[in-house]
């Protein structure tokens, strides 16, 4: 039972993210938290992580992938406890210049009114208070995490208008305007200390044919950290469920247990919209 001062049953939360396990590392335990608090959790998976890793050949092949993929994410979200989950069903987008990059299914393909129409229809659809999606500069620049930043914050300002995909409002369904909008982020910061630690250790840092001062979040966007300690152990064993994705010997497996429980206890968000609100609207910094 929850505590009246934890009770979040009023509260309803949409996460919009490009691929299946793009909801873990970053707000895996603010949702095992919401859930725990009793709040109705959505979340919208835009591609079904095509051409994602394989960790192990025995888990998927290329033609496979997608839909393996999806399973992991049902599983992991069993884990998390949030049961209503909704998969646009793009094709992955992979990084730019790439080839997948141009696939005529995928979401950097996709016509951004569709895109937008179908999170407004969600929006509409389940009336969440609070938004939650991929912040604008992608995590490590990856074109659907920013894709779905740009599409989920048009949604969240053009579901309250009823001008807007006029179509949708039949059968008694309303335009319907959040009232918070969430980015989720990965300090520069701590993108700069994990490099530090791996290169420490002989390990050799993952996109490591990229900047390291263009990936994550500029720290001075944060506005909202969370301490998710309570919920680490479902956090991580949520991301287990992504086991195509797990590379036993790649640089995140190879960093000590403890270093990888002490990045996932805390979370960074910023706080979107409404632009210029204070501490006394930011919600998620008042858990």
């Amino acid at each position: 039972m929850t505590s009246p001062a934890q009770d979040l049953s009023y509260l309803s939360v949409l996460a919009a993210f490009a691929h299946p396990d793009d909801e873990g590392f970053g707000s895996g335990g603010l949702l095992a938290l919401l859930v725990s608090r009793g709040a109705r959790v959505i979340l919208v998976c835009a591609t079904n992580g095509d051409v994602g890793e394989i960790s192990d050949p025995s888990l998927a092949t290329p033609e496979t992938l997608g839909r393996v993929r999806q399973e992991e994410l049902r599983q992991a979200m069993k884990v998390t406890g949030v049961p209503d989950l909704r998969f646009l069903n793009y094709r992955d987008s992979g990084m730019a210049g790439t080839d997948d990059n141009d696939h005529l299914n995928s979401l950097h393909r996709a016509e951004a009114d569709r895109v937008v129409g179908q999170l407004v229809d969600v929006i509409r659809e389940v009336r969440p208070h609070v938004v939650i999606t991929h912040d604008p500069y992608g995590g490590y620049g990856h074109p659907d995490h920013q894709a779905v930043c740009r599409h989920a914050t048009r949604a969240f300002s053009q579901a309250g208008d009823s001008t807007a995909y006029p179509q949708q409002l039949s059968g008694g369904r309303e335009a319907w305007t959040p009232q918070l909008l969430y980015y989720v982020c990965f300090p520069r910061s701590n993108f700069h200390r994990m490099w530090r630690q791996m290169l420490d250790l002989g390990i050799t840092p993952p996109f490591a044919s990229l900047a390291l001062d263009s990936l994550g979040t500029p720290d001075e966007m944060v506005t909202t950290t969370l301490d998710v300690s309570q919920y680490v152990d479902t956090k991580i064993a949520s991301l287990s469920c992504h086991r195509t994705q797990i590379d036993p010997n790649g640089p995140f497996a190879r960093l000590p247990e403890e270093t990888m429980r002490e990045y996932m206890r805390t979370e960074y968000y910023a706080l979107a919209m409404p632009e210029e609100a204070g501490q006394e609207e930011d919600l998620l910094g008042r858990l």
